[in-house]
């Protein structure tokens, strides 16, 4: 289990986060929540990935507020100011895994599947990354502009992500000569989440898991 913890922003400010700590040296994660806020699904993602050999750092973009109402959800990350959360939270998370001697990757679902599209556009410490469910505007976080390997899993029936906005993320990349692995999912968004049971789905959910750690495992060795 991890720990709450305080780290520092670029700008000398600082930000809360979920650690869960793999050991000096490991490989490591940065995990974006959804628009719900650092709840305790996300941290067990964090856990998961601290069990599975990487350090795990989900950073609290909402300062502590939470919620399961969709509503609110929608107000907090509609307030939510992104380039201050791309270029100083998730980086400062970035900085303080780097810090302890291992390769950074950076993931994240819905909210977080778009921050992170951002932070490999524009954080510099970040060696690869795997978006769920989530596109920036483009205007804001151009994937044309990602350098780094990437995935994506996204769901068929998305209606927010949907296919035809993930084949213009591909082919943007693709033009720009990059060769992410996409992959499509016959599930609605939010697939991997398990405590929506409207919309989880176990085998979508395992299948994005076991290819999210194949991926680190081979890109931040």
């Amino acid at each position: 289990m991890g720990t709450m913890i305080e780290f520092a922003r670029p700008d000398g400010g600082h930000c809360r986060g979920y650690f869960a700590d793999a050991g000096k040296e490991r490989p490591a994660v940065i995990v974006i929540q959804e628009w719900w806020g650092l709840n305790e699904q996300i941290c067990g993602i964090a856990d998961r990935f601290a069990a599975a050999g990487f350090s795990a750092l989900a950073p609290d973009l909402f300062q502590g507020r939470v919620t399961q109402n969709p509503d609110e959800a929608s107000h907090l990350m509609n307030g939510l100011d992104f380039p201050g959360a791309t270029h100083q939270d998730i980086r400062g998370a970035a900085r303080h895994l780097a810090a302890l001697g291992g390769k950074v990757g950076v993931t994240g679902y819905c909210m977080g599947g778009a921050l992170t599209i951002a932070a490999a556009v524009h954080v510099p410490e970040i060696a690869a990354a795997v978006c769920l469910y989530g596109i920036p505007p483009r205007d804001f976080a151009d994937p044309a502009n990602i350098r780094v390997p990437f995935q994506g899993h996204f769901a068929t029936r998305d209606d927010w992500c949907t296919p035809a906005a993930v084949a213009e993320l591909e082919a943007r990349m693709r033009a720009h000569g990059s060769a992410p692995e996409i992959f499509h999912y016959d599930a609605a968004h939010a697939f991997c989440n398990e405590k929506r049971p409207e919309v989880y789905d176990a085998k979508c959910a395992a299948e994005a898991w076991m290819r999210t750690l194949a991926f680190f495992g081979k890109q931040l060795q």
